[in-house]
């Protein structure tokens, strides 16, 4: 059994190795690749998802499973190996049983179709045509159906995508989470809108976009950031990706007249990058050196954001380095007019600009769309229609164009149908683990306001970060907040913190 295990670590250390290399390939075509190069880069990664797909379904892998005792009623294996090598079993199990249901060709022409599909979907979001894209993802859809019936599902064809990036979870599950969601905003929202708003017009001034850098490359040293260790860069949508335990780079844009979408992109894609960096250096080359989920992912970047990022004490202490570096754009602004300004609630078009109240409004709006088109209740070619409806429903405002509406996003041209969710799942998750932070370090507001986050990152790490992919969701949610999934610490923060800044 020591050996079967030796060799299925030895395939899964060759495998980890080869998506890394994927990762550069991505990495490169968003932020430093020419234009023309998109064809080229397109049958370079089919190819490559071609040798990982034949790596991940290699009978082999199988053969040693059984040797292990792994099965789908018992997938960590046998009781005989220890608990870390239970819990890489169960991960390759996992891996192994999807992958062997996923023929090959499918996975390039994916691979393929996606490829283009990024590129094409970046011109029709520069000239706002969403008949630009609509062919591809017409494409992308049919190929997305054809993974769900292979994967197999028990209810509805999305639960199958949507366990691709929030194993265990269902579309009943996210809808119960989303309607508790629904219940606790809708209320707020409106009280909100009924309240005397904010002044955020500190905000809409003239940053120069390389002190937005230097800046953000400050806050990035104070969230514990190795820079030897990442990278910060620019590509039209800001996303963090691993090419290596110690090669994590971030990227984000910036907008002269915006100052929020830099800084707090930022501090987002910062949140991931610390995750991707903490995982315990015992997984380092195998899966488990990598996030739950993507919902857990994005709990640890919508945490440091806004939970930290959006506080009263941490612009406590980051203000007044922000004045020496913006002294003329802050100049007569205080610190809580400032507070109030990046907490400003409004209903916007821009998911990854909208305030923490309404984003998730932003998701479920998604949510519906991607169960109806999955669920063939809704047509491609009918989306910009059917999302200008939801936005009506859901945010009380309608996309202008198609680059503010169904064009935002950049999921969709690279398959990624059943990742949103897992956004507003982030909030939930990073809230209930927020709640366990602050009883176990009361001090952390005091902490924040001296700009001393060391001790927050290292809770983290010990709590989150390391355990990386050794438990699934539904465990780490319970093992750190002590309870199922609930959006109530979520709802509950929300209520406190914006019955402040509002008088409500």
């Amino acid at each position: 059994m020591q050996k079967a295990l030796e060799q299925l670590k030895e395939f899964d250390a060759e495998i980890k190795a080869l998506e890394e290399v994927q990762a550069v390939l991505e990495w490169d075509q968003q932020v430093y690749m020419p234009e023309r190069g998109v064809h080229g880069r397109s049958e370079q990664t089919a190819e490559l998802a071609t040798i990982v797909h034949q790596k991940n379904t290699n009978p082999a892998i199988g053969d040693l499973l059984d040797k292990l005792d792994a099965s789908d009623e018992n997938p960590l294996g046998s009781a005989d190996l220890d608990d870390d090598d239970r819990r890489l079993v169960r991960a390759v199990y996992r891996d192994f049983r999807q992958a062997t249901r996923l023929p090959a060709d499918l996975v390039s022409k994916i691979a393929r179709v996606t490829s283009v599909a990024q590129s094409v979907w970046a011109e029709a979001r520069r000239k706002s045509q969403f008949k630009l894209f609509q062919p591809h993802l017409e494409e992308i859809v049919g190929l997305s159906l054809e993974v769900a019936d292979r994967l197999g599902y028990e209810e509805h064809p999305y639960d199958a995508l949507v366990d691709q990036y929030e194993p265990e979870m269902t579309t009943a599950d996210i809808a119960r989470v989303f309607r508790e969601l629904r219940e606790g905003l809708v209320p707020l929202v409106r009280d909100i809108a009924a309240a005397r708003q904010v002044d955020n017009s500190v905000l809409l001034k003239a940053f120069p976009v390389d002190k937005q850098e230097a800046f953000s490359r400050t806050i990035l040293e104070a969230l514990q950031f190795d820079m030897s260790r990442g990278r910060l860069d620019r590509s039209v949508h800001p996303f963090t990706t691993s090419l290596g335990p110690d090669d994590v780079r971030l990227t984000t844009r910036y907008d002269e007249r915006f100052f929020p979408t830099a800084l707090f992109g930022t501090i987002h894609e910062a949140g991931h990058g610390l995750y991707e960096l903490g995982f315990s250096r015992r997984f380092h080359g195998t899966r488990l050196a990598s996030g739950a989920s993507l919902g857990i992912h994005e709990s640890m970047s919508r945490f440091w954001e806004n939970v930290v990022g959006r506080s009263r004490a941490f612009w406590h202490h980051f203000y007044p380095v922000m004045k020496t570096e913006f002294p003329d754009q802050l100049s007569g602004v205080d610190l809580e007019s400032f507070y109030r300004a990046v907490n400003r609630v409004e209903p916007s078009l821009i998911r990854v600009e909208a305030d923490e109240v309404t984003y998730s409004l932003h998701i479920i709006l998604r949510f519906e769309l991607e169960r109806m088109l999955v669920g063939r209740e809704l047509k491609v070619g009918d989306l910009p229609g059917a999302w200008r409806e939801q936005s009506r429903d859901l945010l009380g405002i309608v996309p202008d164009n198609d680059a503010n509406g169904v064009l935002q996003d950049i999921h969709w041209s690279g398959g990624a149908i059943g990742y949103f969710p897992t956004y507003a799942l982030g909030n939930v998750y990073g809230l209930q683990f927020a709640s366990r932070l602050r009883e176990d370090i009361p001090e952390m507001e005091n902490l924040v306001r001296q700009g001393d986050l060391v001790p927050i990152k290292a809770w983290l790490d010990e709590h989150i970060h390391a355990v990386g992919r050794s438990r699934t969701p539904r465990e780490l949610c319970e093992e750190v907040a002590g309870e199922s999934m609930s959006a109530r610490p979520f709802i509950d923060y929300l209520k406190q913190k914006y019955t402040d800044i509002y008088d409500l």
